[in-house]
């Protein structure tokens, strides 16, 4: 098969590795793809936002079929494009249509999808600048800490943690009326705070049939101790010690097969991923936020430790026949350290020689925001690249990545210090 596979970050480069391995794979292009992927197949440049061109050159290249990494294709709506021209129907496609989209594209949505289908969700409501005064008067029914989220996408960085009212009011202000995150925050939802453990399960679904893809545990705060302002995510850890077969059983139950019907009673097409994003209060869990796609890091530490071809898994799953697809992984554990550039997620310079990649012995490394000049690798983002080490433990693990985090080098260069420490309690 030809392959297109749309993006350009850690998240893609780590899929088009375990998709070149497959010999189902004869040609690969990624749209846009970095200097990772061009090491996997083929980078093109195609504004991935303009779907004609986008079908255009599937159709000028025999593409058999496609596979949409990050969500704003799919929330606008490319796999209705595909699925709505004669000339591209017959395409293989990866990623639910917009409707089924619509559970990470709105916030809003996806609460009231989860409502419907009675599947466990903190307390909400949504407001937008015209219903200020009424969201000033949900905030009074709460107990600090207050969840603001952007209804929109905001690029993982749209939900603000207020520890006080006041501040409350202040991010409230910032996203309705001084459009902090633009037009994501012009519906705000506002949630009740769920204390507990997070994490992040993943499944791979056909909308009828699904397979459950290794469990993992992002970091999303800039500083350790999940301090400082929210990323694209700075780690991640899989499998989750705390997750033993009781908790997925029960997560499986609750909200994995509620998810599934709601999907087939709305009528969704759904072909591709779904990010169940968990708070696990006491023994329970309770969805934060759904995703249509992989995680990124989190993409850099299950990939790794699927065994089983995951290029026919797809392919399964774009023929509605997810229920019989091989799925294997391999035992112990995989972690991944995010290195990102001085400033991220904030104001940061790029541009910067990137050395010790030759040095890196331990570790598989992921480019996000890297590119290629002549012979040097540069930075060209605020997140640079994933360093995932696996062992048979999470300590060997961990110890890994953190010896070849420490290997390259690059001005700026900042990475956190404690992804996986906080798990070993757990061990």
């Amino acid at each position: 098969m030809n392959i297109l596979l749309i993006g350009g970050g850690g998240r893609e480069h780590a899929m088009a590795k375990r998709i070149v391995k497959s010999t189902l794979c004869d040609k690969l292009f990624i749209a846009p793809g970095n200097a990772g992927t061009a090491q996997c197949g083929t980078n093109v440049s195609l504004d991935i936002g303009n779907f004609h061109e986008v079908g255009d050159f599937a159709e000028a290249h025999s593409v058999h079929m496609v596979v949409v990494g990050p969500e704003s294709p799919l929330v606008n709506g490319m796999c209705d494009h595909f699925s709505g021209k004669d000339s591209l129907k017959h395409v293989l496609f990866v990623g639910p249509c917009s409707r089924g989209a619509m559970l990470e594209g709105s916030k809003d949505f996806a609460k009231g999808f989860m409502n419907r289908n009675g599947i466990p969700t903190a307390a909400y409501r949504s407001f937008t600048r015209d219903t200020f005064d009424e969201a000033l008067d949900f905030l009074d029914t709460l107990n600090a800490p207050y969840v603001l989220k952007a209804d929109g996408l905001a690029a993982g960085k749209g939900v603000l943690i207020c520890s006080t009212r006041e501040e409350a009011v202040e991010g409230l202000e910032e996203m309705l009326h001084r459009e902090r995150f633009g037009k994501a925050s012009q519906t705000v939802v506002i949630e009740e705070f769920l204390k507990g453990r997070e994490m992040s399960v993943f499944v791979i679904t056909d909308g009828k049939d699904y397979r459950i893809l290794p469990a993992a545990k992002d970091y999303k705060r800039i500083g350790d101790k999940d301090t400082g302002a929210n990323t694209g995510g700075m780690g991640a850890v899989s499998p989750v010690p705390f997750a033993g077969k009781k908790l997925m059983s029960r997560i499986e139950e609750r909200i994995i097969k509620p998810t599934i019907r709601g999907i087939q009673k709305e009528g969704m097409v759904y072909r591709g991923f779904i990010f169940f994003g968990l708070m696990i209060c006491g023994d329970d869990p309770f969805v934060i936020e759904y995703n249509v796609r992989l995680g990124d890091p989190e993409a850099e530490v299950i990939l790794p430790r699927i065994e089983s071809d995951f290029t026919a898994l797809l392919k399964a799953v774009a023929e509605d026949s997810a229920g019989s697809a091989e799925l294997k992984t391999a035992p112990g554990y995989a972690l991944c350290v995010m290195l990102a550039s001085g400033g991220y997620p904030s104001e940061f310079d790029k541009g910067f020689e990137i050395r010790g990649i030759a040095e890196v012995s331990e570790s598989e490394l992921f480019f996000a925001g890297v590119e290629s000049s002549g012979d040097r690798l540069l930075t060209a983002g605020g997140r640079v690249m994933a360093v995932t080490a696996r062992a048979g433990n999470l300590r060997d693990a961990r110890e890994k990545a953190y010896h070849d985090a420490r290997v390259i080098d690059y001005k700026g260069k900042y990475y956190r210090r404690d992804i996986g420490l906080d798990l070993i309690p757990f061990l």
